[in-house]
């Protein structure tokens, strides 16, 4: 009897606890993931790749399509926790071989970068992070069981095998994009 009083009130302390955090979760807080992964390839390969958006859902989970629109900006469709998503981002700093960063501009707010740095010759550790703000109780359950950071942390592992498998990526943008100024200066194109 005692073992069922004492069962029910952990579950019941459980419950409240969850229920503050979902709370809390469900105001305008920004949750942060920060993934990281080691690609065989040399930097300016993984780095070219990533710059290649429209590919994306060919490796990211729940990625419908990343469209272009011009130099810095993406218009983004996406299946996330059951329901399809529509965002436009803007990218906020992009130097070649080291760094992009971005923000949402229109729909649920999120920003991120993700860094390349050179191991070797032939390795590239790539770092991710993503700053989101989960909405609605399906994206904040999400959220505290940190589905964000498995869907990120398979995504790189899908792009490592993608650019591993190619051996070669698809196109690259070298362009500079500064944060202290809104004009973008293109080194190269491929």
């Amino acid at each position: 009897m005692w073992r069922r009083i004492v069962a029910v009130g952990l579950l019941v302390t459980a419950g409240l606890v969850l229920r503050s955090r979902v709370r809390r979760a469900g105001s305008s807080r920004m949750s942060t993931t920060t993934e990281s992964i080691e690609v065989n390839v040399p930097v300016s390969t993984a780095y070219n790749q990533w710059t290649q958006f429209e590919d994306f859902p060919q490796f990211m989970n729940g990625v419908v399509g990343v469209r272009q629109i011009d130099d810095t900006h993406l218009h983004w469709r996406a299946q996330i926790a059951g329901k399809h998503e529509e965002w436009d981002a803007e990218i906020t700093e992009q130097i070649p071989d080291t760094l992009i960063a971005w923000r949402s501009v229109s729909g649920a707010p999120n920003r991120g970068m993700v860094s390349f740095k050179k191991v070797s010759d032939d390795t590239t550790r790539i770092v991710l992070r993503i700053d989101y703000q989960p909405r609605g109780v399906v994206e904040t359950a999400g959220d505290l069981l940190g589905a964000v950071s498995l869907r990120a942390s398979g995504n790189l592992q899908r792009f490592k095998q993608f650019l591993e498998g190619r051996g070669s990526e698809t196109g690259g943008w070298r362009g500079v994009v500064s944060p202290s100024e809104p004009s973008v200066t293109a080194l190269t194109t491929q």
